[in-house]
This record gives structure tokens, sequence and C-alpha cells, in this order.
């Protein structure tokens, strides 16, 4: 059997659906994957809990052949065959804005455009603009976007360079002549985006390890190769992650450390403490300038001790006011601090996994509670929630909770704030929710003013508990909606609605500055993986490290409460 799940087997449906509108099939069969896709989004069930997908309206005897047999190994015979046949340059264009599978397949089978290179051709040609359902700015659109399809980002997003990040953990394990190691720079700060990897390596043996890093399976170039420093790039599907090794001695592995993990505003900062005592840093140690020894540190705590400070982290290594405020970094939240997650999907709505397999997955990580929070009846494409479905699934909830120990599993939902300043739902039926979530999804190029009464209607509904990524941000991708942020924060703090760092690296909603913000004036804080699938439950650190760079204290994110002291505060003024 494949581990595939739910999501898996409806991408892998659109997939052939996008395939064979590549092609140029006929409409009833592409349609028939799109409407077997559909089935499956809007049945409740998990696959493991799906018998027959035949029985399901929508999903004929052949299809649900196919769908059987991505269960069973993880592909068929059809996407194979259509997989070998359109070129793979043609997959990464749908990511271009208005280019759908059907227009792909008119470049494709009328123009031969097979990759980016091709189709910027016909467009700086003039050949897009003549086809049928183009025309000419759709033609300068579609140039502009491959344009930028091609540049190379200055920055990468963390879910870019999470694979590199993890593959390289595992490769620099397994080289003996490695005595330790750590990853520096602006991933280890927690920043929200990084220009590259930053690895430092104690090695007595530098040649041997920089010939083994040059001969990575994932190098596609060597950029440098000394005797202390190898520069490579990494290529992971269709990014390239530049990453620095940084080989030195292992007295000087600590100092080193230091020196590529802080920001240059950290940096200078410490200097500046240096030169009072008559020393100077630099990456291989401390020295004194009177004498000329230079002092080795076995680790990063002994040498901030060296300097009468606590240990730093390195979320808040950014030349701030780290150093004034040293002693009170002890008192940041930790990941061990947290008790829960509250923001999360399932099958009911878009997600992959059934409600039992969600608490399951919660169960494993310790949790004391957690909220399932599917989508409201607004958000159709999500498979939203009616309210007569929201009142089953919350049946279902409380059946379920009523036979755990271990965990709290509060009812809960993610509602829309429409576009009109409404909310999705009526009081009436708010009122029996344990956590309602209130989020915006829609009409993102609305004003400020017209969205800050969408968030002020929802900040003083006295059954909305929090608001979801109060942004709408994407790393790298989207900007967000015009929210006036410290309006928000008042807001939030008058009528004690709890703000979201929503962990999805892709988001970091809030960001750790406005989290500063917020705390500083009073209002609270959740941290939740609005997790979709089991995989996204692991970006909870994400979130952690976020919120720590914005020197959040435990007691501000109620993940780290006890499930009463919870309750109590979400049931308090309703």
């Amino acid at each position: 059997m494949s581990d595939l799940n739910k999501k898996d087997i409806i991408d892998l449906l659109e997939r052939i659906a996008v395939y064979l509108e590549i092609k140029g099939e006929n409409a009833f069969r592409v349609s028939a994957y799109r409407k077997a896709a559909q089935a499956l989004e809007r049945d409740e069930r998990s696959m493991a809990e799906i018998d027959d997908p035949s029985k399901l309206s929508g999903i004929g005897k052949g299809t649900a052949g196919i769908i059987n047999d991505f269960l069973s190994t993880g592909t068929t015979a059809l996407l194979d065959e259509l997989e070998e046949e359109i070129p793979s340059g043609l997959l990464p264009l749908l990511k271009l804005p208005g280019l759908g599978g059907k227009k792909i397949g008119k470049l494709y089978q009328e123009l031969g455009v097979e990759d980016a290179a091709s189709l910027k051709h016909a467009c700086e040609v003039n050949e897009v603009q003549n086809l049928a359902g183009f025309g000419k700015k759709t033609e300068e659109k579609i140039l502009t976007a491959v344009n930028e399809m091609g540049k190379r980002p200055d920055r990468l997003a963390l879910p870019h360079v999470t694979a590199a990040v993890d593959d390289l953990y595992e490769f620099l394990t397994g080289i003996p002549d490695i005595v330790r190691f750590e990853l520096a720079g602006s991933f280890r700060r927690g920043r929200e985006t990084v220009k590259d990897l930053d690895f430092i390596l104690s090695t007595k043996a530098p040649e041997k390890v920089g010939e083994t890093l040059v001969n990575h399976p994932r190098v596609t170039e060597v950029i440098g190769h000394g005797d202390t420093k190898v520069s490579v790039e990494l290529t992971f599907g269709e990014t390239i992650v530049p990453v620095d090794f940084r080989m030195v001695e292992d007295e000087s592995f600590a100092t080193m450390l230091h020196h590529f993990t802080g920001s240059k505003d950290h940096n200078v900062l410490m200097r500046q403490i240096a030169k009072a005592r008559g020393e100077s840093i630099s990456e291989y140690g401390v020295k004194d300038e009177a004498s000329g020894d230079v002092r080795h540190f076995e680790t990063e705590t002994d040498f901030f001790a060296h300097f009468d400070l606590p240990w730093i982290p390195p979320e808040v290594r950014e030349g701030k006011h780290e150093i004034d405020d040293a002693p009170e970094t002890e008192g940041l939240i930790t990941l061990a601090d947290m008790q829960g997650d509250l923001h999360m999907h399932t099958t009911w709505s878009d997600g992959a996994q059934s409600i039992d397999d969600m608490i399951d997955a919660c169960r494993k990580k310790k949790y004391s509670f957690m909220a399932i929070t599917d989508h409201s009846k607004y958000l159709q494409v999500a498979n939203g929630l009616s309210v007569e479905r929201l009142k089953r699934q919350h049946e279902e909830i409380r059946e379920t909770r009523g036979k755990l120990t271990d965990i709290q599993v509060f009812t809960g939902i993610e509602m829309d704030i429409l576009p009109d300043g409404s909310l999705d739902y009526d009081d009436d039926v708010l009122s029996t929710i344990d956590f309602v979530i209130a989020s915006i999804h829609s009409s993102f190029s609305q004003d400020e003013e017209t969205m800050m009464k969408r968030m002020e209607a929802a900040c003083r509904n006295p059954h909305v508990a929090m608001i979801a990524h109060p942004t709408g941000r994407l790393i790298g991708r989207r900007d967000g909606y015009a929210v006036n942020l410290d309006r928000l924060i008042d807001l939030a703090v008058e009528t004690n609605t709890i703000l979201e760092i929503n962990a999805n690296p892709n988001r970091l909603d809030l960001s750790a500055s406005w989290a500063e913000k917020a705390q500083e004036r009073g209002a609270l804080i959740s941290i939740n993986t609005d997790a979709h699938r089991y995989e996204m439950l692991e970006h909870l650190p994400y979130g952690v490290r976020n919120a720590r760079r914005g020197w959040l204290r435990k007691d501000t994110v109620v993940n780290t409460w006890s499930g009463e002291r919870l309750l109590d505060h979400l049931w308090k003024n309703r």
C-alpha cells in the first residue's frame, strides 16, 4: 500500500485532468477526473474510511480503479503514460498567472511551446497574441511573468531551503572527519528568508572534508574550494540553494559559530564590549590586546560568560536591545512550553486527514489540548462547512473527546469575515463552539478602512476567540491586504481577542516585529500550524522561532496555558 492521503489523491486526479487538457482531450474526459477530485473533496471521510470510491456520486468505475491504483501502488498506468508523453517543461508554466491546462495545451499544440524558453520566444516574436483567447495584452503579461520566472530571488523563503537543511544535516553527520557542526546565519536566527546557508564545521582534516563536500550528489556548481571554506550550489527541484561550509579547528568553533550567526549589528555590539575591556573579537577567538594572548571557548555559553552575559539566543542577535535586556532572554518562549495547536483542518473541509487521524497525531506529540478548526461555509472552494455539517462534526468531536483522558479536543471553526463585514455564521451557531477563529480569505484588494471594519466586526463579536494570519501575506508571493496593525492590536487588547502567529513558513503572520509590539501593548498571542496534513504539524518550531525573535514570553502565548485556563478564557465573556 502507498502512503498517499486524500489530498494526494485529489492532487493526482487534478494532474491527470491538466495533462489531458494539455493533450487536447475532449472536455468530458477531462471533466471526469475533475468531478472525481471534487467528489473526494466533498466527502468527509479519509481514504482509509472510503471502502469503494465508485459508490461516491461523481466517480465512475474506471476512475475508481485509478484511485485504487494510487492507493495500492502510488501511481497508475495512465499517469505514467501522460508524464512520459507531456514535456516536463510545461508543468512549471502552470504557476504563471492566467495559464491553466487548456491555454498551455493550446500553446503546446499550436505553437510547439514546451518550456519557459520556448514560451518566451513565442511571445517575443508575437505568435501568442494571434492565438484565439489570448491577445496582445495577455501576451505582454505572459512575457513579463516568464521573465520574472527566470530570475533567481535574492533571498529564499524557508520552505525552499528546508529540504536542503535536512539533507545536509544527514550528510554532514555521516562524515567521520567532522568533529561537530552547526548551521549558522539567518536560518539559525530564525529569519523569514535566507540568502544562503552557512555551516560551521570543526575538523582536523579540511582537505579531506572539502573533497567530500564538493562531491555531494546535489551539488550542481562549485563556487569556491579553499582550505577553510567551500562554497557550492545545491539543487532541490526547481530551487538552487547556495551553501557556504567554513572549516575550523575545534578550539575556534564557538567563536566562529557566534561570528557567523549574529547579524552585523549584533557583532558590532559585542566588539564594542570587548574593546572597552581591552580585547578584540574575531571568528577565531578573543584576543587580549595588551598581551596578545587569544582565548578560546568550548561553547557559545562560555563565550558570552567571558563578557559577563548570559547565553543570548540566536533569534534575538540582531543588534537591537539584546545586550541591555540579556537577562530577559531566559524567559523567552520555547518549543517545550507549547501545550497544543489551535488551528488545523481535516477531511471535513480541505484537510488530508480525518478528525481521529489529527487527534492521534496530536496525542503522539503529547499535547494537552487541540482544536479542530475546519473552514466555514463561505469558503466553498475549501469545502466549507454548512451549519448542518458543522453541527454534525461537533457532535462527533464531543463524542470522541468524551472517550479521551490524555488530551482535550476543542470544537472549533475557521470562520470567514465576509467582504461586507458580516460573519459567516450567526451568533446562535457561534455560541456553541469552543474556539472560533475569524479570518479573511476574500476581497484582498479592499481599502484599509473597509478591511478594518471587517476586522473590528470580528474582534467585537464575543464569540470570536482569535484573528488568524492577520495580514494575509505569503512571504515572497503576496504582500497581504491593507490592514492597520496598530489599530488591530489596540482592538485585540480592548476586546481580549487573541492574535495568531501562523507557523506556516510561507506565512509567519504575525511577523516577529509586530508580535513584539502586540506583547508590549498587552495582546495575547497564539502560535498555530494551520495544518492541512500531518507534515504541516511539524511547522510549529518555525512559529516558535518567530515568536522568540519578537521576544515573546511564555505567558503571552495561550498555547502554553493549561487547557482549563484556556477554556476559562474562551468562555469568560460570552
